[in-house]
């Protein structure tokens, strides 16, 4: 249920899904292969799935540690929000993003 009468819609958030951030992570690829099937579902049923994409020191911007994992892709059309911050809405567009398509639920999954 949504607080937001006006945003009515679900959105999946993948966050952070990137080289760099799970590398060693433990079971990378079982976790990737979660996420996908996650992102095949949102897809089918024609839920929005915004992509969440991290810098900092360690993550330079357009590096390959910066860069999402190759086995998850993202459609032209699908939007893309930066961040500097651990929070994905701090100093972003994500709000936006989310209120353009009256999102009101989020699914999340990332890293």
């Amino acid at each position: 249920m949504t607080a937001l009468p006006d945003r009515p819609h679900t959105a999946l958030l993948v966050i952070d899904v990137q080289n760099g951030v799970v590398a060693a992570g433990h079971n990378r690829d079982g976790v990737i292969a979660n996420i996908n099937t996650l992102i095949d579902k949102a897809r089918a049923e024609n839920v929005p799935v915004v992509w969440v994409q991290h810098s900092d020191d360690e993550l330079k911007y357009g590096s390959e540690n910066w860069q999402y994992v190759p086995e998850l892709i993202r459609r032209d059309g699908e939007p893309l929000v930066h961040k500097n911050y651990p929070d994905s809405f701090e100093e972003t567009d994500l709000e936006s993003v989310l209120a353009e398509r009256k999102v009101g639920r989020l699914v999340v999954t990332g890293a």
